[in-house]
C-alpha cells in the first residue's frame, strides 16, 4: 500500500496465464528476465536435450486448438448474483447451484475455489450430432449466454447445435471440452480426482485430450459400465453394427501419486469367488494338504511383521478351499476353520452348505444374507439399468447417471474424508448432488456440492415441460428441494431415519440439507472497455458512461457477493453484518476481510475498520465523495493498523 494512493478492487476473474507463469518461475526462476518476461533461449539452456524442437511430433492436433488457449486467458467480467428464493436455508448451507455457462462459472471460480475440489464428476455431451449447444465466437462467450437466455438483445451471434455433417465435428467438441478441462484442472486438490462419463463418439479424442491437460503419467483407469440391456435381438437379424450397452469412465489424478483409492466390494458369484481366491500366493515350501495350526503359527514367524496379514488373508482362503470339496456335498472340517482364525487373526470364518463367509473384508451383507465378495474391476455390470427415480410429478431419467454408479465413484475417489467438496459443471437434473445428499445422510459425511448448469431448454414434449419446467436448470433445483423435503419428511415420520437424524446432529458434522442458488450475470460495475473505438467522440463517450460505474438496479447482496468472489473467498464463507459508526460494514471470515458499501464514507468509520487489523479492506471509491484528504487519511489508517490491502471498487 503506497502512502496516498489506494488501488482500484480487480472486477475479472483471476488470470491463468499468470498462474501458469507463477508455477513456471517456481521451478525455473532463472529463466525470467527483469521485466517479467520469459527467456525462452535459457529455458532450453536449462532444460537441455528434453526440449523437442521438431514439427513432426506425437500429439492431439485440431482446428481452432490455438484459440482455446485465447479463450483460457480471457478473463470473465461477469459475476454470479444470489438468488435467495430459489435457495433452501441460504444463509447457513455449504452446497451451490450455479445457472450458467460453465465456461464463464469455472472462470469465477479460479480465485476462489483453486485447488480445493477433491472430486470432479462430469457427465458432459457426447457429441451425437445435436446434443450441445456452444457460442460461435468464443471471444465473446458472456454476450453469447446473455443473448442465449434472453437477458439481452441479440446482435446476430449464432448459438449452434453440433451436426455430424459439418466438416469440423469432432474439432468443435474438442473446442468445446479443452478449456473447461484445462480450468477444472486448476479447482483439484493435489490429491484430486476427475472422472468423466463418455460413450464411443469421442472417447478416443477425450483420452488424449486427458492426457494432454492432466499428463498421461496421471491416468487412473478407464472403467467400463454396463448402462443398457441388450433388447429385440432375433437370431436371424443381420446388423452392420455391434449394439451398445457400455459407456466409459475416465479416471485421471491430479497428481496420481497422491491418490489415494478406496476399497470398494461388490457382491460375486461362489463360482467366482473360489475361482478369484484360489488364485493367491502360492508358497511352494509349504504344501497346502499339510497346512495345520502348529505349522502355521511356526511359519508366521519367519514372515516380516509388516507382512503376516497379507499372507495370512491371502493363504487363508487356500486352507478354506482345502477344506470344503468343490462340489460343497462333504462336510467341511471345522477344526481347519477355527485354527484359521485363531493364527490369522480373521475376525470370522465359518462353513454351512450354503454360505462360505471368507475374510472380514471380504464380506457384504445383501438383504440380512452374507454372500462372498470381491473388489471391484475396471467393468462394472452391476450398477442398474433404465434407472429412473420420481420425485413427485417429475421423472428424472437417470439412464446416464444412475445415482448408484455416483455413489461408487465418490466411495472410490474420496480417500478417508467424507467432507470433501464434489463438483459437477454438467449438472442435468443434479442426479450427483442428489446422490451426495443420499451419501451423507448414509455415513454421516459433510460433502459439500457445487453443481453447474447452463438453462437449455426443455424439449416441449417432454413431460417436464408440460409440468411448467422451462428450463432444466429449473428441473435440477426443483429435484434438490424434492429429494431434501423428502428427505426432512421421512426423519419426521420414520423412527429409524429419526435415530440416524440424532445420530448424525450428535456428530460434528450435522446433515446438510440445503443450497445457494447463483445465477450466471453480468458484472454490477462497468469495467473498462479496452477495444473502444480509437476515436476522440467514442472515448469521451465511453469516459462518460464510466463515471458511474456502478450499476444502478444493482442490489447490494449482489455486490457484495461479487467482491467475496473476486477476492478468493468461496461463495459459502460466513458473513456477519456490523454496524460501525451507525454505518453497515460486512465482516467476512471472521473478521479477514471487511467490506464497505456505504455511499458516504466517515473519519470515525474508517478509524473503527482500522482499529479492527483486517488483512483487507475494501470501500466504495464513491463513499470519499471525491474527498482526497479523507483518502489520504485512510490509506495512513489502514497502514497503522497493519491492514495489508486496501483497495475501493
Amino acid at each position: 500500500m503506497t502512502d496516498s494512493i489506494i488501488e482500484s478492487f480487480p472486477l475479472t476473474s483471476m488470470d491463468v496465464t499468470d498462474l501458469q507463469q507463477q508455477k513456471l518461475k517456481a521451478l525455473f526462476p532463472e529463466v525470467f528476465t527483469e521485466g517479467g518476461k520469459i527467456d525462452f533461449d535459457k529455458l532450453r539452456s536449462t532444460l537441455g536435450e528434453n526440449v523437442d524442437a521438431g514439427k513432426e511430433r506425437f500429439g492431439l492436433n485440431w482446428a481452432g486448438k490455438s484459440n482455446c488457449f485465447q479463450t483460457i486467458k480471457q478473463s470473465s467480467v461477469a459475476t454470479l448474483v444470489p438468488e435467495r428464493d430459489e435457495s433452501v436455508d441460504f444463509d447457513t448451507t455449504e452446497n451451490l447451484y450455479i445457472e450458467g455457462d460453465n465456461l464463464e462459472v469455472l472462470k469465477l471460480l479460479q480465485k476462489s475455489y483453486l485447488g480445493k475440489v477433491k472430486m470432479i464428476y462430469i457427465d458432459p455431451p457426447y457429441n451425437t450430432g445435436s446434443d450441445f449447444i456452444y457460442p460461435d465466437n468464443y471471444a465473446e462467450n458472456l454476450n453469447t449466454y446473455l443473448e442465449y437466455t434472453g437477458q439481452v438483445d441479440g446482435e446476430g451471434r449464432a448459438i449452434s447445435t453440433n451436426k455430424d455433417t459439418d466438416g469440423r465435428f469432432h474439432s468443435k467438441w474438442l473446442n468445446m471440452m479443452y478449456p473447461r478441462l484445462f480450468l477444472a484442472k486448476n479447482l483439484l486438490r493435489e490429491d484430486g480426482v476427475v472422472v468423466i462419463q463418455i460413450d464411443d463418439n469421442e472417447q478416443a479424442n477425450l483420452k488424449r485430450l486427458c492426457d494432454e491437460i492432466f499428463g498421461e503419467e496421471n491416468f487412473i483407469s478407464c472403467v467400463s459400465v454396463k448402462m443398457s440391456h441388450l433388447s429385440g435381438m432375433k437370431m436371424s437379424h443381420v446388423s452392420k453394427k455391434i449394439p451398445k450397452i457400455k459407456e466409459f469412465l475416465f479416471f485421471y489424478g491430479k497428481n496420481k501419486d497422491n491418490v489415494i483409492l478406496n476399497k470398494v466390494l461388490v457382491p460375486c458369484s461362489w463360482d467366482d469367488a473360489f475361482d478369484r481366491y484360489s488364485r493367491v500366493i502360492d508358497d511352494p515350501k509349504l504344501p497346502v494338504q499339510d497346512w495345520t495350526f502348529s505349522t502355521l503359527n511356526n511359519y508366521l514367524k519367519e514372515i516380516e511383521e509388516d507382512k503376516q496379514e497379507q499372507w495370512c488373508i491371502a493363504n487363508a482362503h487356500r486352507i478354506i478351499r482345502t477344506a470344503v470339496n468343490d462340489s460343497f456335498k462333504d462336510s467341511p472340517k471345522d477344526g481347519v476353520f477355527r485354527d484359521v482364525v485363531t493364527a490369522t487373526g480373521l475376525k470370522k470364518i465359518s462353513f454351512n452348505r450354503e454360505e462360505v463367509l471368507f475374510a472380514s473384508d471380504k464380506l457384504s451383507v445383501v438383504d440380512k444374507k452374507t454372500v462372498p465378495v470381491t473388489t471391484i474391476g475396471d467393468i462394472w455390470t452391476d450398477i442398474g439399468i433404465n434407472n429412473l427415480h420420481n420425485e413427485g410429478d417429475i421423472e428424472f431419467d437417470n439412464g446416464k447417471k444412475p445415482i448408484k454408479l455416483i455413489h461408487r465413484i465418490i466411495k472410490l475417489v474420496e480417500g478417508q474424508t467424507k467432507d470433501s467438496i464434489i463438483l459437477d459443471f454438467f449438472s442435468g437434473s443434479s442426479t450427483t448432488a442428489h446422490a451426495v445428499i443420499q451419501h451423507n445422510l448414509e455415513d454421516g459425511g459433510n460433502r459439500k456440492f457445487i453443481m453447474v448448469q447452463l438453462p437449455e431448454p426443455c424439449d416441449k414434449d417432454s413431460e417436464a415441460f408440460k409440468a411448467g419446467y422451462k428450463n432444466i436448470a429449473e428441473i435440477g433445483k426443483e429435484r434438490i428441494r424434492r429429494v431434501i423435503n423428502k428427505i426432512k419428511t421421512e426423519q419426521t415420520a420414520n423412527e429409524a431415519k429419526a435415530d440416524l437424524v440424532d445420530k448424525l446432529n450428535e456428530s460434528n458434522a450435522p446433515l446438510d440439507l440445503g443450497f445457494k442458488v447463483f445465477k450466471l450475470q453480468k458484472s454490477n460495475f462497468k469495467v473498462w472497455d479496452a477495444n473502444v473505438e480509437k476515436t476522440a467522440e467514442a472515448i469521451q463517450f465511453a469516459l462518460d458512461e464510466f463515471v458511474d460505474h456502478i450499476n444502478p438496479q444493482a442490489e447490494q447482496e449482489a455486490i457484495l457477493f461479487e467482491l467475496l468472489l473476486k477476492s478468493g473467498f468461496e461463495l459459502t464463507t460466513p458473513i456477519e453484518k456490523l454496524t460501525l459508526s451507525d454505518k453497515t460494514v460486512f465482516s467476512i471470515a471472521d473478521g479477514a476481510l471487511l467490506i464497505c458499501l456505504e455511499k458516504e464514507l466517515t473519519h470515525d468509520l474508517i478509524s473503527e475498520m482500522a482499529k479492527r487489523s483486517p488483512s483487507r479492506v475494501i470501500c466504495l471509491d464513491e463513499g470519499f465523495q471525491n474527498n482526497d484528504q479523507l483518502k489520504t487519511n485512510a490509506v495512513l489508517m489502514m497502514k497503522n493498523h497493519g491492514v495489508e490491502v486496501f483497495r475501493t471498487v
